[in-house]
């Protein structure tokens, strides 16, 4: 179960919904080990998503108080934009089962003001 509950449209969460969960989860900025808890990923797969998502410019990594922070970029917090925007498109589709195209979490689907 990830952070928001089950998905009940599928038993795996596709890349893009991983990367929008982490992005919600680094928004404020946040530590490794909380990313990995609250997406429900292993480390490994942590790592491989943070090293895609820095060189992506998705997310920074700055050094407070000798620890590292993950932050959500302007460019991450664009990607999220888009992402709510695509599956707001896509969720008539999915909602009258014409297609198996993944929602993810409602609270990302919000419209939210600083991100606009």
């Amino acid at each position: 179960m990830n952070v928001w509950g089950s998905n009940p449209s599928a038993k795996r969460r596709d890349k893009l919904y991983i990367i929008a969960e982490i992005l919600e989860i680094a928004r404020d900025g946040t530590l490794k080990t909380q990313i990995m808890y609250r997406a429900n990923l292993s480390f490994t797969q942590l790592n491989d998503y943070l090293k895609f998502m820095i060189n992506g410019k998705l997310l920074d990594k700055v050094s407070q108080n000798d620890k590292d922070i993950y932050k959500a970029s302007e460019k991450g917090m664009d990607f999220l934009v888009r992402y709510r925007e695509l599956t707001e498109l896509l969720r008539d589709e999915v909602e009258n089962g014409k297609n198996g195209v993944k929602i993810p979490p409602t609270h990302l689907l919000k419209r939210n003001q600083n991100l606009l």
